[in-house]
């Protein structure tokens, strides 16, 4: 067997197997959450639709780490495509101040992603949830079907749990394919509630033929050893940006600086962090207006020349991206936004996949200090 064009065996002699497998089997995992919500779609409904008919519903999209990450690229799409107050606040941040962001009195829709459903954070801010809240439903997204969430939901009133496919449990330390399959789901199941569920055929082609055509790309590219590298997108993709810079971090055990940010914001300061030793990632956006301040900012960069180099990562070719670096995604160049964000997050986890093996680190354990742990350790959880 290969993954990503390499060979089972060297995979594993490199602590790199299960990386590789969760990277590479995501297309084939997004099709088998499609086609597992559409078996359920009927009691997703009923559990959906009367909660989504309450004007006065606030929806809250919640995890931590990776997980948090999902809501904020999801929720400007939801609060776009559901006409509600949808918000993403982090686990950490709810356990931390619960009274700051809990409004007793507005019914809340707690939406929950979790790869192991363990996370202490995330555990604490369900049960805070149930106390604070006057009216609180929960939805949870998780691929471990022994986790605390899962079995907690699924004894619970006014609640749902929806189980993702096992293979996207991953077993490597980063997020990969549970990632963007928790993602998905989630996205299917609200499109689904608003307008019926859409294909993901097209996304999963594209990311398909992308792992062929830049997965040796990508490689030569960490073999240059950048010391920082900043992801930059608009809107959902600042998040995106966000999850590839974490992805960085992680598989590199902190040996490389990763920073994101928006396009618009980048300028406000934090463009300082340019160098030559800097490689530059934007992620490009298919709209026509977003895209228009996306590439005005990679322009800049390029008539700057200070960077080592400048990526645009886009669905759309036209002079102003080929002038350049650029990675194209193949069969997207109609895709909405939120199609994108699975195919342009794949050219991330295979640069911080290949950027850990070039440092000579295992990218299945990367950390070598043991201080940081695939299910987070050592929170303490304080009475309210």
């Amino acid at each position: 067997m290969t993954y990503l064009q390499l060979d089972e065996s060297d995979l594993n002699r490199a602590g790199a197997l299960w990386t590789a497998r969760e990277i590479a089997q995501q297309p084939a995992s997004w099709q088998r959450t499609e086609d597992l919500l559409k078996q359920h779609a009927a009691s997703i409904a009923a559990f959906l639709a009367p909660l989504l008919a309450q004007k006065d519903l606030r929806i809250i999209l919640t995890g931590a780490g990776s997980s948090a990450f999902i809501g904020e690229c999801l929720a400007p799409l939801l609060l776009a495509r559901l006409g509600r107050r949808v918000e993403a606040i982090a686990t950490t941040d709810l356990l931390s101040g619960p009274k700051q962001y809990f409004q007793d009195d507005v019914p809340t829709l707690l939406v929950s992603f979790g790869r192991s459903g363990s996370s202490p954070e995330s555990v604490a801010v369900v049960n805070l949830a149930d106390q604070l809240l006057h009216e609180c439903h929960q939805l949870v997204f998780t691929c471990n079907e022994q986790g605390t969430l899962y079995q907690h939901c699924r004894e619970r009133q006014n609640s749902l749990a929806i189980l993702l496919p096992p293979e996207t449990h991953d077993q490597s330390f980063a997020m990969t394919s549970s990632f963007t399959a928790m993602m998905l789901a989630a996205s299917l199941v609200f499109n689904d509630a608003h307008s019926g569920f859409q294909s993901v055929a097209p996304i999963a082609r594209a990311a398909r033929e992308l792992l062929n055509q830049h997965n040796t790309r990508l490689k030569d590219l960490a073999a240059e050893s950048y010391s920082r590298v900043v992801y930059l997108g608009s809107n959902g993709f600042k998040a995106l940006a966000r999850e590839a810079a974490l992805k960085l971090l992680e598989l590199t055990d902190g040996k490389v600086i990763a920073a994101f940010d928006s396009p618009l914001g980048f300028r406000h300061g934090p463009k300082t962090i340019v160098t030559r030793d800097t490689l530059l990632f934007v992620f490009v956006s298919n709209d026509p207006y977003t895209r228009r301040y996306d590439l005005d900012l990679l322009c800049e960069l390029r008539r700057d020349a200070l960077a080592g180099r400048v990526i645009a990562i886009t669905a759309q070719i036209e002079d102003s991206v080929t002038e350049g670096d650029y990675l194209h995604v193949p069969h997207a160049a109609q895709a909405v936004d939120g199609e994108l964000y699975y195919p342009y997050i794949v050219c991330g986890q295979l640069y911080a996949f290949y950027r850990s093996l070039s440092l000579g680190n295992k990218p299945d354990q990367p950390i070598n200090s043991g201080t940081v742990s695939r299910v987070v350790r050592g929170v303490t959880i304080h009475t309210l």
